[in-house]
């Protein structure tokens, strides 16, 4: 019987091995037919067009790998584009400067996921945009229902135009988190917190059915600043007088095609295939002809433009790009997540290898864990004792983004960048009413008073929640001491401004946070000034692609169908459900202690 149940185990090895080779090698086919048939750019045609297609998400970090790029076209998908930054936009600055590109079209409609394209981001763009039309070149837009984002690029066009059914959605900005409390209170979910600071208010979707006072201020002041850095910077292209466009806003959000000509919003109103028409006239075609207008897309153009690549130095003279997008999370992390452990180590390798001379650590990040936050952090005061660490504040960073940025020799941040947040809480779900509602009842033995004081199957106690407050307490005071002496800030000038408050860049500068307003091309270029480089310099970008397990794993899931875009009223608030539930999953700091931003913020 024993020999039989050896065999049987071999035989099923043995198939499980057989049956994962032919996927494997099913796969790796795949690849080799979706890599042979992509099309390869075919160079760029003299007065040819670059056109920007908005409809993609414009992430700050390179993708580790894209396995839905070589799988979408085989299995049929809808898939979505995913961008870089700093490829977007040194493709159009080497653009302005290529001779055999007469102008510059932009269409399509921004498609934001996770922490992409927020507005940091596109203030980024949006300069890159503004230097092409410096350069003597056109640049048209055509759009069709332009949301606030579209819009916000388009508007640099010197030829804008809107399809005449079209709209622009311009409602100003708003913050509509989930509360989840009253929800929580019907199943028998029940939430306790802890933390310091008065408008730290991450935890309120899980224990309030709306906005604090103090919540509601903050979010307001913070709205305000980014509005107010927007409506400037469209009011400017638009030659409008803001007074004038905020009214507009006011009075109709969703501004028709016929008064947005009448408020000079746009320039005229036209159907695309009258644009298209006259782009072929434009690039020496004739009107009318079945032939398409001279053109080449971005992503094709950044990989042949001639300027579009990093400035390359000697092997020695290396500056490392790092990226920390998206929430801190303690461990190793997944994609998406800035795991302290994994992050940590890449900078160690980073701080040891003597090739690289000077870090920037971009960072578009809420915060998380504490733990995993200050792990980060001891590796970047570790680097900065050798090498110069500079930091570029993207769309978010603050809380936890904060803390692993405020020791750094100089940050960058945008105007529209959300920083600050300086605040630390605990949060803590137990689920005993819940058992109870079903009828699951629970037990215990214990060696000690506080032995099961982690357990989630009851609430915690007055004593319990004390000890975990003391803790609270202990970190806020480390946050906030390490802020008054990276930023050289009198201590009480720290807990004025601190309090878990989140401010925008703008703010943030005139308050000490950060250094300088400017992108990551500013921090770069000051990186390499400060470890004596000038534009002798290689830049290498972290982290690095996946290993072939991962890529394959990444694969196998991106054949599910893709739903990102979709416009279906349920599936969005069944999706915020969703994200507000993943964020709960994150919370997987060791000691139940968090530096997170409060609730997300939705900018339409």
């Amino acid at each position: 019987m024993k020999n039989f149940f050896a065999s049987l185990l071999g035989s099923l090895t043995a198939l499980v091995i057989f049956f994962g080779g032919c996927v494997f090698l099913g796969l790796m086919f795949l690849i080799m037919l979706a890599a042979i048939g992509q099309k390869q750019p075919a160079g760029v045609p003299q007065g040819a067009y670059l056109v920007f297609d908005l409809s993609a998400n414009i992430q700050d970090a390179p993708q580790e790998f894209d396995g839905g790029a070589l799988l979408g076209p085989l299995m049929g998908g809808n898939r979505l584009t995913t961008l870089q930054l700093r490829t977007v936009t040194r493709a159009i600055r080497a653009a302005a400067k290529d001779g055999r590109i007469a102008g510059l079209l932009v269409t399509g409609n921004v498609r934001p996921v996770g922490y992409g394209s927020g507005f940091g981001a596109l203030k980024e763009v949006r300069a890159a945009l503004l230097a092409f039309k410096a350069s003597g070149k056109p640049v048209v837009a055509y759009l069709n229902d332009a949301t606030t984002r579209d819009y916000y690029l388009a508007s640099t066009a010197g030829d804008l135009v809107l399809d005449p059914f079209g709209a622009i959605l311009l409602p100003g900005l708003s913050s509509k988190p989930l509360f989840m409390a009253g929800a929580f209170e019907k199943f028998g979910v029940g939430v306790q917190v802890t933390r310091v600071g008065k408008y730290k208010s991450a935890v309120e979707p899980y224990t309030r059915k709306d906005f604090s006072p103090e919540a509601r201020e903050d979010w307001q002041k913070l709205l305000d600043d980014v509005w107010g850095d927007l409506l400037g910077d469209i009011a400017a292209s638009r030659q409008v007088a803001r007074a004038d466009l905020q009214h507009i806003v006011d009075t109709e959000a969703v501004i028709p095609a016929g008064s947005a000509v009448a408020h000079k919003l746009v320039d005229r109103t036209a159907y695309r295939d009258e644009v298209i028409d006259e782009l072929k006239v434009k690039t020496g075609l004739k009107k009318g002809t079945k032939e398409s207008f001279k053109q080449v897309s971005l992503a094709a153009y950044a990989g042949m433009a001639p300027g579009a690549r990093d400035a390359i130095g000697g092997r020695k003279n290396g500056i490392a790009v790092v990226y920390a997008e998206g929430e801190i999370v303690d461990g190793d992390g997944q994609s998406g997540e800035v795991g302290g452990r994994k992050f940590a180590r890449e900078l160690r390798q980073l701080r040891q290898d003597d090739n690289i001379k000077a870090i920037v650590l971009r960072v578009n990040s809420p915060g998380g864990s504490a733990t995993a936050s200050e792990e980060i952090q001891r590796e970047l005061r570790l680097t900065m004792a050798k090498k110069p660490v500079v930091v570029s504040m993207g769309s978010v960073a603050a809380s936890g983004g904060y803390w692993i940025s405020t020791y750094a020799h100089r940050i960058f941040a945008e105007p529209t960048t959300i920083t600050g947040s300086i605040g630390v809480y605990g949060m803590f779900i137990n689920v005993q009413q819940l058992f109870t509602n079903v009828g699951l009842t629970s037990d215990t033995v214990k060696t000690g008073k506080l032995a099961d004081i982690l357990s989630a199957r009851r609430p915690k106690t007055d004593e319990e929640l004390a000890v975990f407050q003391k803790l609270v307490d202990w970190i806020y005071e480390e946050f906030t001491t390490k802020v008054a002496e990276s930023r050289k800030l009198d201590k009480a000038k720290v807990l004025e401004i601190a309090q878990g408050r989140v401010w925008s860049g703008v703010e943030a500068k005139k308050l000490g946070l950060v250094d300088e307003i400017g992108g990551l091309g500013k921090a770069i270029t000051f990186a390499a000034e400060k470890a004596g480089l000038g534009t002798n310099y290689r830049l290498t970008e972290y982290p690095h692609k996946r290993q072939l397990a991962e890529i394959i794993n990444e694969m196998m899931r991106g054949m599910a169908p893709d739903q990102a875009g979709g416009d279906d009223t349920l599936m969005k608030v069944l999706g915020e459900f969703k994200e507000q539930a993943r964020v709960l999953l994150r919370f997987n700091d060791p000691r139940g202690v968090y530096a997170r931003l409060p609730v997300n913020v939705e900018i339409p």
